[in-house]
């Protein structure tokens, strides 16, 4: 778990529980940073030696990015999902929320590959924005999502499509330097069982 990239100074620090959860990455993995912003998680895990592919509506905050990962300008929103079909060691999501793109990031998951996601929750209104409820994650949301169409739990649908969550969290952060303290809800989970021959190994929090 000895894990540290060089430090970072021209992009705000990657949230905590990407940097904790990288370690369970396989080296040089494929990941997708979907609405990736500024790219602070590209950078990180670029330094970690992977290869992304990040994605986000802007193409001036993409530009940047060119020499750290492959970049797609895509409205994720108002148009069809832009990589059917593709598949990635580990979809990564942060601060964003879109509930109708959720079967398609759960489809670019390859099966033995990691959902890492976090956004924030229901009781995130009463500190600051974003307030909309469809910007919001309801209670226990992230782990609905990984439910198969009859509510059953992760671990009960068929084999390609069961999740193995890992670690889940939902409740107040306090805030760390410029980041304000915030309602989060977040998860990393594991398309199908643990990583062939090994257990997932808990990483410290961040």
């Amino acid at each position: 778990m000895d894990f540290a990239p060089p430090p970072l100074h021209a992009v705000a620090p990657p949230s905590d529980w990407i940097v904790r959860w990288t370690p369970l990455l396989p080296p040089c993995a494929q990941v997708l940073d979907v609405a990736c912003g500024h790219g602070r998680h590209v950078h990180w895990l670029a330094a970690a030696g992977h290869r992304i592919m990040a994605i986000d509506r802007d193409e001036a905050l993409l530009a940047p990015l060119a020499g750290l990962a492959t970049t797609l300008a895509a409205d994720l929103e108002a148009a069809p999902w832009p990589l059917p079909g593709r598949t990635f060691d580990a979809v990564v999501v942060t601060n964003y929320l879109w509930r109708a793109l959720f079967p398609a990031l759960k489809a670019a998951v390859a099966p033995g590959g990691l959902l890492i996601y976090e956004t924030f929750a229901q009781a995130h209104a009463a500190l600051g924005r974003p307030r909309r409820p469809e910007f919001l994650l309801r209670p226990g949301e992230l782990l609905d999502l990984l439910r198969d169409g009859d509510g059953r739990s992760p671990t009960a649908a068929s084999p390609s499509e069961r999740w193995h969550v890992i670690a889940f969290e939902e409740g107040r952060l306090p805030a760390r330097g410029a980041v304000p303290e915030r309602e989060v809800q977040r998860i990393v989970a594991r398309r199908g069982e643990a990583a062939p021959g090994s257990a997932d190994l808990l990483a410290w929090p961040g």
